[in-house]
């Protein structure tokens, strides 16, 4: 009789395809981690599973032979898949690149061992692991969702820990120029910083304007060092600037009490852009209509000269607004280079006519239905109405420029005029209450005249030096366009005298530009 051999061959099938398949299984979990990690599976039982509880490698070659160890368990554990970040090329190569930042500031005094250090708007860590590879074990990591251990949630642009707290507080990946409110963020991290205690902030400031609207972010610190160094991403970043500031006792008091007196000087990085900008219409123009109109192709903004990213707050004040789509709709909202940012918007129009509008479209604009002034007092607000032209009071377009007087000099200069009593207020202690050094400001000014009273304002209250840039219409006996070879006699000021006025901006350190 012959025996049958079917059961045991069956089972040795089973044998071979479980064989085969756990031969297939370790082949797949070694190319995956060769082709995530980069590195061989010789190390524990890796290649198969995990890392076990006393697993730690190094990988060399930071720079100048140093060498960063990375995903040792005291430092990186994880149970919620996020060892796909310590084990992948852009986590180990980031490590690296901080590991080798963090050893200079060592060498330089800067970071020490003992440090208590702080990394804001870390999202996976890389900062504070490379801080605990070099020995800095006192780390922590701050960001809006947290990546444990490495980094712990803290609310935007809040820092949960108490005042003088950390020795050293590090901002990489150019990631203050990208926070919503950077003072704000810089306001906390002076707080929480121990007086002699140090920041550093990798930013990407590329001129002089705006390396020093970050520096104005943090007020009782000192700049100890300024460098350009090769950036993490030689692609989107290739370089970066890294500056190291200290914070001091004292500088935030004495700049306080600068403040407090009403003279200022224009900075020397504003006067840069000054020398930078379009030249002045020195020739009286024959058709003023037509050309200093045609002047606004000329015209080099301010955010198209240097970055504005480290203002603490955008501001568009337009005096003499008329109605909104005069000048704010349809010049400022379309034509102004904003850099993706979100303006408050004042208009101060002292004309009721054009009050309704405002409230009626709510876009957004803050109206001051007054008039900017000197002072604050009572003032007979003009309407005066150009020879030749005709009255249409449903026409707002054809409605006369407004002039102001003080009340008790209410005669008029000729011609047909509406008279009505309003409310001038200080426009330079306005502004002042209004908006700081910190923030970006915007102003265009078309005040029939008054600029000869406002400007002088500006500078004697020292108000002048909150504004950025200015869009300045001077009003002079200009040549009329109804009557060739006659001059308007609704002002007395020459060309002359407002090339004067504009010169002596300019000469102040003041961007000033010729409006029509």
């Amino acid at each position: 009789m012959e025996i049958t051999t079917g059961k045991p061959s069956f089972l040795r099938n089973i044998l071979v395809r479980l064989l085969l398949f756990g031969v297939f299984i370790v082949v797949v979990r070694f190319a995956y981690v060769v082709t995530i990690t980069g590195e061989s599976c010789n190390v524990g039982d890796f290649c198969f599973f995990s890392l076990p509880e006393t697993f730690n490698f190094v990988i060399t070659g930071t720079g100048q032979g140093a060498s960063a160890a990375i995903a040792s368990n005291d430092a990186v554990s994880s149970s919620n898949g996020q060892d796909l970040y310590y084990t992948s090329k852009d986590w180990i190569k980031a490590v690296q690149f901080y590991s080798s930042v963090f050893q200079d500031l060592v060498s330089q005094g800067y970071l020490a061992p003992d440090s208590k250090s702080l990394c804001v708007e870390t999202q996976t860590g890389q900062e504070v692991h490379a801080l605990k590879e070099i020995g800095v074990s006192d780390s922590i990591g701050i960001f809006k969702k947290a990546f444990k251990p490495l980094v712990i949630k803290a609310p935007q642009n809040k820092i949960p820990f108490d005042d003088n707290t950390f020795d050293f507080v590090f901002s990489g990946g150019g990631r203050l120029d990208n926070a919503p409110r950077p003072l704000d963020l810089a306001s906390e991290i002076v707080r929480s910083l121990k007086p002699g205690g140090y920041v550093v902030a990798h930013i990407a400031a590329t001129d002089t304007y705006s390396f020093n609207s970050f520096l104005e972010l943090f007020n009782s610190c000192k700049l100890i060092k300024s460098q350009e160094i090769h950036g993490f991403d030689s692609i989107s970043m290739p370089y970066i600037r890294e500056v190291v500031l200290r914070k001091e006792v004292g500088i935030l008091d004495l700049k306080h009490k600068g403040n407090s007196v009403n003279k200022c000087s224009v900075p020397g990085y504003k006067r840069e852009l000054v020398r930078n900008s379009e030249p002045l219409i020195e020739q009286e123009p024959l058709k003023p209509w037509i050309t200093l109109k045609k002047n606004i192709q000329n015209i080099k903004y301010l955010p198209s000269m240097a970055d504005i990213r480290f203002k603490n707050r955008y501001v568009y004040v337009d005096v003499g607004a008329r109605g909104y789509g005069s000048s704010i709709g349809g010049w400022f909202k379309k034509q102004y280079p904003k850099q993706n940012k979100t303006f408050e918007v004042y208009a101060i129009e002292a004309d009721k006519a054009f009050h309704e509008e405002y409230e009626l479209k709510k876009k957004k604009v803050t109206l001051l239905p007054y008039a900017a002034w000197v002072r604050n007092e009572t003032l007979m607000f003009e309407i005066n109405r150009d020879p030749g032209k005709e009255i249409d009071e449903d026409d707002k377009a054809k409605r006369g420029m407004g002039r102001i007087q003080p009340a008790k000099n209410s005669g008029g200069i000729g011609g047909r005029r509406e008279v009505n009593e309003i409310q001038g207020f200080d426009f330079a202690e306005w502004l002042k209450s209004t908006v700081t050094e910190k923030d970006f400001v915007v102003m265009k000014m078309d005040v029939e005249g008054t600029e000869f009273d406002l400007i002088p304002r500006l500078f004697e209250t020292g108000a002048i030096c909150l504004i950025d840039e200015i869009f300045l219409e001077c009003h002079y006996n200009r040549w009329q366009r109804c009557c060739p070879g006659e001059r308007s006699s609704k002002y007395e000021k020459s060309y002359g005298q407002c090339l004067d006025l504009f010169s002596s901006l300019r000469q102040s350190g003041v961007l000033v530009h010729q409006w029509w």
